[in-house]
């Protein structure tokens, strides 16, 4: 079995990992008969089409700016920032074989065996998150009569602006998809027409807290899929500096030793990979690693200037915080 681990320590770019990582999955797929690793070799490589043929997101961003100069108008007592990323490669390599391997354990809960693999492989093809923007809000403090109401505040913006969101990028070219979340979980904050189209992470935190709105769009001009984040900033801080992502840790450790008891080694030769792959990378000692542009001191102290751990920068607006600056544009 070969895995992305393996690609890490050799000093070359993210871009001739992926190629590299990617092709040698091909060489597996044909050589073992293994239809996963060839759906998974596929996965890697539209990474490398964003990586390679990134025209487009000038076009992506400056349409989506479109909402931040909208929010500017609309909304001149907020500060807030939009951020643009690609996933890294080692965020997609894990969603990859995690959804593997709870496709394959949800498939033997219910039904004592392994799916059939051209289910499986029909399951694989839907990541929508690649790229994504996140927008941030925030009430400065000056607006609020105390802080104890700041979280109402914010959420009551939130919301709102998660209302307007879809209508306006839809006028953009983008084109809002249906979520699959059920529908009892979403707040009655969102308007009804807009319920079908948002996961609620607010009004429904994650079991280690996490929280935000996602959307997913179908990018209409540069035929590709984008993720919207909406979040406020207390709930951006939790998930990147706060304890969501070790507890988040915790959580997947407990997940995974459950989903290897209940499906004894050998049983599925897809599921045992994707399971091992996925215990290498949590088992990534970052500040060991040789990739270009890439250093770290610890799994905490990390100078990502390449894109393979944090996703790579594709809308720097972080600048244009409102409230504090002015400039739009």
């Amino acid at each position: 079995m070969i895995s992305l681990n393996d690609y890490l320590y050799d000093g070359n770019t993210v871009l001739k990992i992926l190629q590299l990582y990617s092709a040698d999955l091909a060489k597996a797929a044909k050589e073992n008969n293994n239809p996963i690793d060839q759906v998974h070799s596929e996965f890697l490589l539209s990474i490398i089409d964003l990586l390679e043929h990134n025209d487009f997101l000038t076009s992506q961003s400056q349409r989506i700016r479109e909402f931040y100069k909208y929010m500017a108008y609309e909304y001149p007592f907020l500060a807030f920032t939009f951020k643009g990323r690609i996933k890294s490669i080692i965020r997609a390599e894990e969603k990859f074989n995690g959804y593997v391997v709870s496709r394959i354990y949800e498939y033997y809960k219910e039904h004592g065996t392994v799916p059939p693999v051209d289910m499986l492989t029909d399951s694989l093809g839907f990541f929508r998150d690649l790229i994504a923007y996140r927008i941030v809000i925030s009430m400065p403090s000056c607006h609020l009569n105390s802080e104890d109401e700041r979280d109402e505040v914010e959420q009551k913006y939130l919301y709102e602006i998660a209302n307007k969101l879809p209508e306006f990028l839809g006028r953009e070219g983008f084109k809002v998809e249906v979520s699959e979340f059920k529908k009892e979980k979403l707040s009655s904050r969102l308007k009804e027409e807009m319920r079908p189209f948002y996961r609620d992470y607010v009004e429904h935190p994650s079991p280690y807290g996490y929280q935000s709105l996602h959307a997913t769009f179908f990018d209409e001009v540069s035929q590709s899929h984008i993720e919207v984040q909406l979040r406020t900033k207390k709930m951006d801080d939790y998930a990147e500096i706060g304890p969501a992502n070790h507890l988040g840790y915790e959580k997947r450790q407990e997940n995974e030793r459950s989903r290897r008891d209940l499906i004894p080694v050998g049983e599925s030769i897809y599921f045992d990979e994707a399971y091992e792959r996925g215990k290498m990378l949590q088992a990534l000692d970052l500040a060991e690693l040789n990739v270009n542009m890439f250093g770290a001191m610890s799994n905490s102290l990390i100078n990502d200037g390449c894109g393979l751990y944090r996703g790579r920068l594709i809308l720097p607006f972080e600048h244009l915080s409102r409230f504090q600056n002015d400039l739009v544009d």
